[in-house]
This record gives structure tokens, sequence and C-alpha cells, in this order.
């Protein structure tokens, strides 16, 4: 073993000094031992601390993740809430814009009855003044008319000796009171 070990280590030149043996099949398995023992023995503790390290980052990240996820489940659970308010809300407007208009449409309707009734009043008392005022038209006009024809019929009727007769009877109409009243 001594001869594996000197063989590996070192490699005599034919001029006397130190040299590296580059004949893999006699030093990798060799080396690859030494360089693993190395690293067990003064790596333990670095691959340890990196290992800690590792862990306690990653549990943080684990609480991290786990305070994030309570934080947006709380704030979804408000959300959730506000929107729950928000569409009740929605529904109370919905309704009383509902019944509003409801209310105006009614109210709409019973001013135009109202104004129906007042322009059918207003109409129904043209009419009736408009039919007296007609009525009265026509009375002067046949009053008038009766009167020219009464005028007309006196006058062809009439002549001067009834005409005279006329006046006097009229005339001694108050002479006959006056002798009655004494």
């Amino acid at each position: 073993m001594r001869d594996a070990i000197d063989s590996v280590a070192t490699a005599r030149r034919p001029t006397g000094g130190l040299a590296l043996n580059t004949n893999l099949l006699e030093t990798n398995p060799i080396n690859l031992g030494v360089v693993l023992a190395s690293l067990v023995y003064l790596g333990r503790g670095v691959l340890s601390d990196l290992l800690n390290n590792r862990e306690r980052t990653v549990l943080n990240a684990i609480r991290d993740a786990e305070n994030r996820y309570e934080e947006a489940a709380d704030r979804l659970d408000r959300a959730r809430a506000r929107l729950q308010r928000a569409r009740v809300r929605a529904d109370e407007i919905r309704m009383n814009g509902l019944s509003g208009v409801q209310r105006e449409k009614q109210n709409l309707a019973d001013s135009a009855d109202k104004d129906l009734k007042r322009l059918e009043d207003s109409k129904n008392a043209t009419i009736r003044f408009e039919e007296q005022r007609a009525i009265e038209q026509v009375r002067q006009q046949v009053a008038q008319f009766a009167l020219e024809r009464a005028l007309e019929a006196l006058d062809i009727r009439l002549n001067y000796e009834m005409h005279s007769r006329t006046i006097e009877h009229h005339i001694g109409l108050p002479k006959g009171m006056v002798g009655n009243d004494r």
C-alpha cells in the first residue's frame, strides 16, 4: 500500500524531483477518497451551518407565507362582507328607486287626470258660455227681426189717420187716469 500512496502522491522524475502522477487509473479513486474525506471532515460544520441556515430561511418563508395567507384570507372575508353590504345597499337603492318610480308614475297619472278634468270642466264651461252667447245673439237677432217686421207691418197698415188716433188715444190715457183719481 505504501507503494500505491507513493505512486499517487509523488512521482519520481528521472531528474530527481517530485511530480504529479497523471495516470488516472492509478490516482482517481484515491484522489476522490482523499477529497471526500477532507470534505466530510472539514465541511461538516460548514455544511451543517448551511443546512441550518437554509432550514431557518425555509421555515421563515413558510411562516411569512402563512401570515400573508391569513392576512389575505382576512382581507378576503372583509371584502366579501363589504360586497354583501354593497349588494344589500344596491338592492335597497333599486327597491327605493322602483318604488320612487312607481310613486312618481302614480303622481304623474293623478296630475294628468286632474289636468284632464280641469280641461274638461273648462271646455264644458266654454261650451256653455258659447251656447249662452249664441242663444243671446239669436234672441237679439230674432227680437231685431221681429221689431223690424212689426215696424214694417205698422208702416204698411198705419196710415196718417190711424197714427193720429193712436197718438190721441195715448195722450188721452193720462187724462183719464187723472179723472179717475179724483
